[in-house]
């Protein structure tokens, strides 16, 4: 058992110690929960893909505590990444910049950048400035499946391996990190997150090209392969607007299936749970109950979870991102 610790000041410090000797700590921030370790300690990293089960190919996201750090950690930066800084840190906003010799190469898989982001969760900023490191810091998941939101997800997931699990309550943001890069010097949405796609080009006042993953199978940022985020039961995705009358065309709904939907859901009867993310129609809720409501489908003992996509706009992109590599695992 990996215990579960309210997170004192007594136990930031058990927690900071132990990352400091190389051990790995579940920390909450806005987004989800991650298994943190040392970023510049190659051992500790090592320990991560291990715990984890991540492929070395799949970069890590580095977190710090205050913006001191990103010129030990980067080089370089692009003219956007400041304003970005300014108007996102500490939050869901991650940065792929060209990083220093500092930054080990398993933090980077081996690519001349480095994913950095300040969360802005209590927990994480009192731990991060107690351990006095950058963390690494991937969702404390065994990879490719569902992403922690709550401290009893990773109770759930992992037996061994980390030293403790800090609980800080539901995450508020409930998906991981917006991250940008810049491809030929310019920004470039690398993965949809918690900060919307529309409120960085209203920031920057440009548009922000939208990186395609299809092809890659070495990701230039963390959560780009094409499977991924996935509940063990299968994940079955229907369109977002219901169709009017007749039987819904996505199967045949019976006392072993369960839906996700959003908003006012005209189909509910025949299914033996539905979670609706939120009812009156608010994203941000959405995508606060996401995670939380895959994990609860999946313990369920269901035969099949059918899952509704949101409007692609806003956290809707995120969190349809989310659905769509979760349904392409199984």
């Amino acid at each position: 058992m990996i215990p579960v610790l309210l997170p004192t000041p007594e136990n930031i410090r058990r927690a900071a110690d132990a990352l400091r000797q190389g051990n790995l700590v579940a920390m909450p921030t806005e987004t989800v929960y991650g298994l943190a370790g040392d970023a510049l300690n190659p051992q500790a990293l090592a320990k991560i893909f291990s715990v984890k089960q991540r492929p070395f190919f799949d970069p890590l996201i580095v977190h710090i505590a205050d913006r001191s750090w990103v010129e030990k950690l980067c080089d370089q930066l692009p003219p956007e990444a400041k304003i970005l800084m300014d108007h996102f840190w500490p939050g869901p906003l991650t940065l792929v910049l060209p990083k220093q010799k500092l930054v080990p190469d398993l933090a980077t898989s081996g690519l001349n950048t480095v994913a950095i982001r300040m969360p802005s969760h209590p927990v994480a900023q009192a731990l991060l400035r107690e351990a006095n490191i950058p963390l690494a810091a991937p969702s404390a998941n065994p990879f490719g499946r569902l992403s922690p939101t709550q401290a009893d997800h990773v109770a759930a997931d992992f037996s061994t391996g980390i030293d403790c699990i800090l609980d800080g309550g539901p995450c508020v943001v409930g998906v991981e990190s917006t991250v940008i890069g810049w491809i030929n010097g310019e920004p470039t949405l690398l993965r949809a997150g918690g900060v919307p796609l529309e409120i960085l080009e209203v920031t920057l006042k440009k548009p922000v090209a939208i990186h395609s993953h299809d092809s890659e199978s070495s990701p230039q940022s963390p959560g780009n392969l094409p499977s991924h985020y996935a509940p063990r039961t299968k994940l079955v995705l229907i369109p977002p607007n219901p169709p009017e009358g007749g039987a819904p065309p996505w199967g045949v709904r019976g006392e072993r299936e369960g839906l996700i939907c959003f908003g006012n859901e005209p189909v509910l009867a025949g299914f033996a749970v539905v979670e609706n993310l939120s009812t009156k129609g608010d994203f941000h809720e959405a995508a606060t109950n996401l995670f939380a409501a895959l994990h609860r489908l999946d313990a369920s003992g269901l035969n099949v979870i059918y899952a509704r996509l949101l409007p692609e706009i806003g956290l809707g992109r995120a969190m349809n991102d989310r659905l769509r590599k979760a349904a392409a695992t199984l």
